[in-house]
Parts: C-alpha cells; structure tokens; sequence
C-alpha cells in the first residue's frame, strides 16, 4: 500500500506596481520590492531552476516571466496579453497631489520704482485729468447737439412755418391766395375807398363785433385765411351783397373786412400772424 503524499503549504505575494514602473529589455518590470533574482524554495519536483541540491538562483532572471506574459496563437494570428501593470516605455514622471494649504506671498518692494519729483507727477496728472475732462465734456455736448437736432421740425416743415408774398406784385384793389401751412390765405391790397367803406360799418350791429382797424396792421393791407367759419369751405373773393368774400356752400357774406355780415358763419375771417419787411419789400406770414 503506497504511502499518501505529504501536504504542502504554498504561499504567493501579489505587489501593486506603480503605473510609473519601468521595464528591463526582456519585459520584466523594474520596480521596488520586487526581486526576480529571489532564490526558489526547494522543490523536488522543479526543473531547469538549480534547485535540485537546495534553493538556489533563478536561472530565467533575464526572461520574460510566464507569469507576466502569455503569448498564443489564435485564428492564424499571434497574439501577446500581459498580466502587468506597467508601462513598457523606459521613463516616466512623478506625479503630485494638490494641497490646498494657501502659501503665504510677501508683498513686492516697489521702492525701487518711485519717483524722487512728486510735484512733477502731480502736474502730469492734473494736465491728463483736465484732457480728458475736456474730452468728454466735448463729447457730450455733441451727443446732446445731434440729439436735439433730431427731435427738431425738418427742412419742409420749416419751409412751411412762414411764407414770404412780394407786396408790389398785388396791385391796389386785387387780391391774392397764398398757399400756408396747407391753408389759403387771402391777401388784399385795398384801396382807400374800401378802406372809408370797412370804417363806416356800426360794429354794435354786427355778429362778431369786431374794429376794422383790429383786424389790420396797416389799412391798406388786409391777411386773412379763407376757410369759412361755418363748415370749413374756401369763399369767393369780390362776390357777395357786401362786396368783400362769399362762401357758396351755404351762403356766408362777409364784407371788406372779412366779418361775417349774412348766413350761418358765427364768426369772422380768422387773422394769422403776420408781418412786414419794408427793406426787401415783403409780407411774411406765419
């Protein structure tokens, strides 16, 4: 009856590379706490290691470990997987932790740097003030220029605003219309007898009591708008029972002063502001 084999105890060691860990041409990783030159344990039943009279050194030192690579053929290709976690390149670099301790930063010496003229810098500084207040303060009132600029009446507006007649083109006696401001304005050069006439009438008896004399700036001339006090038409200049204007609409009459005299007008011919230019001998209206 054979003898039952005695039990053996069997121990392994598995070390943690560091992933900065170099590599020896044979592949074998270099690393700390890692000796492949370790003599093996007695084993009767190794081979090729010089352990048959005792521990001894490893004879495949400078081989590439089974245990490390293992290499196959698979599907007509070779194939090579490494069991190690090292990086095959020769060199690495240390990595760091971060720390958030703040490092405490002396303040820099600016001595060195400082001017001796502190008056000189003073003028400096007060010249580069004062251009620059300059600057802006003409700036602003450039921008406040075109601002008020743009909320102004345009050039047609204006050109509407006042209307200039040459007084010696109406002769004595005639009328004239003017076109302003989109309304028509009835310009009478009248004589001495239409004059006599517009003084004559009683102004208690009148609708809208009104002096000739309030109604003109010089007797000769009389500015009035034609747009009829009862519904807005244009009257007929010398027409009328009275001599003066005559609405058709609805039968206004209004004398040679431009006051309401019959029909359903309540009030007189309205008077715009006006005035004269004796030295380009013209009436500007408006």
């Amino acid at each position: 009856m054979a003898a039952a084999p005695a039990a053996r105890l069997a121990s392994r060691t598995f070390i943690n590379l560091a992933p900065t860990v170099t590599a020896s041409p044979a592949g074998a990783p270099i690393a700390n706490g890692l000796n492949l030159a370790a003599r093996a344990p007695h084993d009767p039943h190794a081979e090729d290691h010089g352990a048959h009279e005792g521990g001894a050194v490893r004879a495949d030192v400078y081989q590439v470990p089974s245990w490390s690579v293992k290499t196959s053929l698979r599907n007509g290709s070779l194939q090579s997987k490494t069991g190690v976690n090292a990086l095959p390149s020769s060199g690495g670099s240390p990595r760091y932790f971060s720390t958030s301790v703040a490092k405490k930063q002396g303040v820099p010496d600016f001595t060195p740097y400082r001017t001796n003229n502190v008056d000189g810098n003073k003028v400096f500084s007060y010249f580069m003030v004062g251009s620059m207040g300059l600057i802006a303060a003409s700036g602003a009132k450039a921008t406040v220029s075109d601002f008020l600029a743009s909320m102004a009446p345009s050039s047609d507006v204006l050109a509407l605003a006042k209307v200039e007649v040459e007084m010696n083109n109406i002769p004595e006696g005639k009328n004239a219309i003017i076109k302003w401001r989109g309304k028509p304005v009835f310009v009478r050069h009248r004589t001495q007898e239409e004059i006599d006439e517009a003084n004559k009438v009683e102004v208690n008896s009148l609708r809208d009591p009104q002096k000739d004399s309030d109604r003109v700036k010089r007797p000769e001339w009389l500015v009035m708008l034609g747009v009829c006090t009862h519904l807005g038409c244009v009257p007929i200049g010398e027409a009328g029972d009275y001599g003066g204007w005559y609405c058709p609409c609805h039968g206004s009459h209004y004398d040679i002063s431009g006051r309401i005299r019959r029909g359903p007008a309540p009030l007189n011919l309205e008077v715009p502001e006006y005035d004269f230019n004796d030295d380009e001998g013209k009436l500007i209206i408006g």
